[in-house]
């Protein structure tokens, strides 16, 4: 059987750490619990269908065949599993997938723990609800993330994520829109499209669709697109803190990007999933710049600030004052999308995000949230001492390092081979991400430290 490839000795996976004492060291309420097992392999899609396989008359969705290999992710994961085939023994290190790892905290599990066992009292129990969302929670996220932003409860619409609002906000617009979307940036946006139908073939020697206008953010320009380069599209996908550079907007960026889009009359679309990690004065929020409720929509989620990226628990604002080119109101038919498409978020679920936004709910997200950021202090330094020029950490839970001249699955794979560590290819974002990786801060103190011991190795 073939031996691990040298990354140090295994690392333990008890709530107990044999690592010297660090400036970082873990905190109690953060340590792995006793015999948790490693992260399975999600996603891996099966084989195809043998040639002799009985097959219907139904065509295929001509858009699926654009689409370029796998998800980006479970690609990431098939690769993960083949090299536990070929070694083992292996003790890899996860720090690809922006998957959390922290328990949730206590006041938050605690609230979804007594409305499950309401659930089965005769005067606890609920049903349906509305599609929404609850209106305690609707009120309490627009007090709580849009005090004096003009913006609300109305305005809030609860699901089960950003990421599928991000969908449903495609199914709104449908096929005839065009897009544009920052180059590097999270691949669901393009992906999406795609599938809606959006776009024209993948045009392999740029490594780009037709159809999409990729707003190049490097280094060069501050991660932020040049847009007076930028041709008007009808819908413009913008994340900050972005996913994967780690880059926040500021408050003049935006202000340019508002007036970009009333300029032109088009709808942002605003992912702002790691605002909580904003340690500046960079804006949280889109709504916090005049004149963005008549061109915007946020999308927003709980996953990445209290650990529910398995409990699912998001919300998108719509304002009142976004209106299609004929007056009608986007939020109306968003709300039939809502109505037609989904049946509202968990009721568990959802007291669990109303405890979230209690005093002490708050306090114990931005406990979560600081360290995650203490993380990428770690990883940062790491790459730094190692000569690699390495931007994002500040503001956002991910670190985008440069490898010049170096193909981005080329260094994915040279990390996972020769030290059990796997990170995210920049290229997986789009082609402005070739030559960069993304280092998640979403792990388990000792396996970041134990991670930054291993790359040292591999790059002193």
């Amino acid at each position: 059987m073939a031996a691990a490839p040298t990354g140090g000795p295994a690392i333990t996976m008890s709530s107990s750490s044999s690592l010297s004492p660090s400036p970082f060291s873990l905190k109690a309420s953060h340590r792995r619990p006793a015999g948790r097992m490693p992260d399975t392999v999600r996603c891996v899609s099966s084989p195809p269908a043998a040639d002799t396989a009985y097959k219907t008359s139904v065509p295929r969705n001509a858009n699926m065949t654009k689409l370029q290999a796998g998800y980006l992710f479970p690609e990431i994961a098939r690769r993960r599993a083949a090299h536990l085939l070929k070694y083992p023994d292996a003790e890899i290190i996860s720090l690809g997938i922006g998957d959390t790892t922290e328990p949730i905290p206590d006041v938050i599990t605690n609230a979804m723990a007594e409305r499950a066992h309401a659930l089965s009292t005769i005067d606890g129990y609920s049903g349906y609800g509305a599609e929404q969302g609850e209106k305690k929670l609707r009120a309490a996220i627009a007090a709580t993330y849009y005090a004096d932003l003009g913006i609300e409860d109305s305005d809030i619409f609860v699901s089960d994520g950003a990421k599928c609002d991000i969908s449903r906000l495609q199914v709104l617009f449908g096929s005839n829109v065009t897009i544009a979307v920052q180059d590097p940036s999270y691949p669901a946006y393009v992906d999406s499209s795609v599938i809606m139908g959006q776009t024209d073939l993948y045009q392999q020697d740029v490594q780009k669709y037709g159809n999409i206008e990729y707003m190049r953010c490097n280094p060069e320009n501050g991660f932020f697109p040049d847009l007076s380069t930028v041709p008007r599209t009808d819908i413009i996908f913008f994340c900050s803190p972005n996913n994967p550079t780690g880059a926040a907007a500021s408050r003049d960026q935006l202000t340019k990007l508002v007036k970009f889009a009333k300029d032109n009359g088009s709808i942002i679309v605003y992912d702002s999933a790691y605002a909580m990690y904003i340690s500046d004065d960079s804006p949280k929020s889109i709504f916090e710049i005049p004149g963005a409720k008549e061109v915007a929509i946020e999308t927003a989620s709980f996953s990445k600030y209290a650990g529910f990226t398995g409990v699912r628990l998001g919300w998108t604002v719509v304002p009142k004052e976004l209106l299609f080119s004929d007056g009608h109101p986007v939020a109306k038919d968003f709300n039939r999308i809502v109505c037609t498409c989904f049946n509202g978020a968990s009721n568990i679920a959802q007291a669990g995000g109303l405890a979230c936004l209690s005093t002490e709910g708050l306090k114990a997200m931005r406990d979560v949230v600081g360290f995650y950021k203490e993380n990428t202090e770690i990883i940062v330094d790491t790459f730094t001492s190692l000569g690699f020029n390495v931007y994002g950490a500040k503001n956002a839970p991910y670190v985008w390092v440069h490898f010049p001249d170096r193909n981005s699955w080329d260094v994915f794979a040279e990390i996972l081979e020769k030290a059990n560590v796997v990170t995210t290819p920049g290229s997986g974002f789009g082609p402005g991400g070739e030559g960069f990786v993304r280092v998640s801060a979403f792990g388990h103190r000792e396996n970041i430290i134990e991670a930054a011991r291993r790359l040292k190795h591999l790059y002193k």
